[in-house]
């Protein structure tokens, strides 16, 4: 019995009943006095709807955030400009005023086109008096234009004291002087001549140094082309006047002149314009500058700065940038190398870098250990003596023998004598060395008849 007990299974047995959970005494209040709970901030009446809870989160964050300061109202904007005249009828008065005030002047175009380059340098924001005689005076202090090449920019400066602003015009001649040196090791721009406007131009365009003015000047003088020339004083007068807008003034290009200026007057009205700026740069509260630009433009008076004050200086654009910046300035590399002009440097070269000069410009290196080619020596033509062999030669006797006697002529009426019969006929014996020159003998005066027998063509 107590094995049949032992044997049963323990799940067998009934489980205990569940014991009734006591409640735990109340905690002891704490000497220490409870926190106060935070106050939620209050939403506002939503009319028996529920908050929603992000825009309650949103209300608890902007709470907590500072306030912005307040942003102060934008300047008022500049009044526009008044309305300008027609770019044209402008253009007519001021051509019409400048002809009764000044007189153009003419420029030498039978010297060089790259001392006509030089005068342009010069004369940049120059009068023509003081130009012609600043550059004549530098040419003839010095020995060569090499070595105005090789002078710093200090000492032309000193040279050319009679300009209004000789240090840029002593860089731009130096620079103009070193990029021909560098395209065609020689001082001479006559190729730009031999070719097409457009190729002189470019020509032009790509000398460092060169400004649009001397450019323009220069293919108007010497090229035969049609351009109105603007340096800073030329621009001064047609903004002045209301010929062009601010942002031309800025940038220093007008486009529009050459078609409104016809090519008979262009150079007429490049002098004339170019005088009145020189006046407006000098002496630009004058009475002659004020009388001009009112009875051109009376609005010509909102441009007008105040007594005293000069002319604003222009605000060139900043430069693109970009790739099609970048493709811009290689596509004028490419021009630029397309027209240099021709010499030994034509060839494309590294940008930055002085060219090489020529092969075998240089001097010789010596002790070098090879040789070179050698010259080549035109020998005179000097013949060897002949030798005569001595079985060859001809006893004198015998050649005075061998030698033709002259025919005596006979009168055509006299008939000839009979021939001789064979057998009476004597039997000349020759010597042996006479035989090749009696032959020779022969041939010749049968040759010789033979030739007069012929019809002269």
């Amino acid at each position: 019995m107590s094995a049949a007990k032992r044997s049963r299974p323990a799940a067998a047995k009934k489980p205990a009943p569940a014991k009734k959970p006591v409640a735990k005494a109340a905690a002891k209040p704490s000497a220490k006095p409870a926190a106060k709970p935070v106050p939620k901030p209050t939403p506002a009446p939503t009319g028996g709807k529920r908050p929603d809870p992000a825009a309650r989160h949103a209300n608890a964050g902007a709470a907590r955030r500072p306030v912005p300061a307040p942003i102060p109202p934008a300047p008022p904007a500049a009044p526009p400009e008044p309305k300008q005249p027609p770019r044209p009828q402008v253009i007519a008065k001021l051509f019409k005023q400048l002809k009764a005030h000044y007189k153009p002047f003419t420029t030498n175009t039978s010297r060089p086109l790259l001392d006509q380059v030089l005068f342009a340098c010069c004369l940049e924001n120059a009068p023509p008096e003081a130009a012609e005689k600043a550059l004549q005076k530098l040419v003839e202090s010095a020995y060569d234009l090499n070595e105005i090449r090789v002078t710093t920019v200090a000492e032309l400066a000193e040279s050319l004291h009679g300009l209004p602003d000789p240090s840029s015009a002593a860089l731009a001649l130096r620079r103009v002087l070193q990029s021909v040196f560098e395209s065609t090791y020689t001082f001479s721009l006559d190729n730009a001549k031999k070719h097409s406007l457009a190729h002189g131009l470019k020509t032009l365009e790509h000398l460092h140094g060169a400004s649009p003015f001397v450019v323009h000047h220069v293919a108007s003088t010497a090229l035969g082309g049609h351009f109105i020339p603007l340096d800073q004083g030329a621009l001064a007068a047609l903004y002045l006047c209301g010929a062009i807008t601010k942002a031309e003034y800025d940038a220093g290009k007008v486009t529009g002149l050459d078609r409104i200026i016809p090519k008979k007057s262009g150079q007429e009205f490049s002098a004339l314009l170019h005088m009145f700026g020189i006046e407006c740069l000098t002496n630009l509260h004058g009475t002659n500058v004020k009388k001009i630009l009112t009875a051109v433009n009376p609005l010509a008076k909102d441009r007008f700065p105040k007594r005293g004050e000069p002319l604003p200086a222009p605000v060139p654009p900043p430069p693109p940038t970009g790739k099609d910046a970048q493709k811009a300035a290689e596509a004028a590399r490419q021009q630029a190398e397309a027209h240099r002009p021709a010499g030994p440097q034509a060839a494309a070269r590294p940008a930055g870098k002085t060219p090489m000069p020529p092969a075998g410009s240089g001097p010789k290196k010596p002790g070098d250990g090879k040789t070179g080619p050698k010259p080549f020596v035109v020998k005179p033509n000097i013949g060897k003596p002949l030798t005569i062999k001595p079985e060859l030669a001809q006893p004198p006797a015998a050649a005075a023998k061998s030698a033709p006697a002259p025919k005596k002529s006979t009168p055509p009426a006299a008939a000839k004598p009979p021939a001789k019969s064979a057998a009476h006929k004597p039997v000349n014996i020759k010597p042996r060395g006479t035989i090749a020159a009696s032959k020779a003998t022969a041939t010749d005066a049968a040759h010789a008849r033979q030739l007069a027998k012929r019809k002269p063509r």
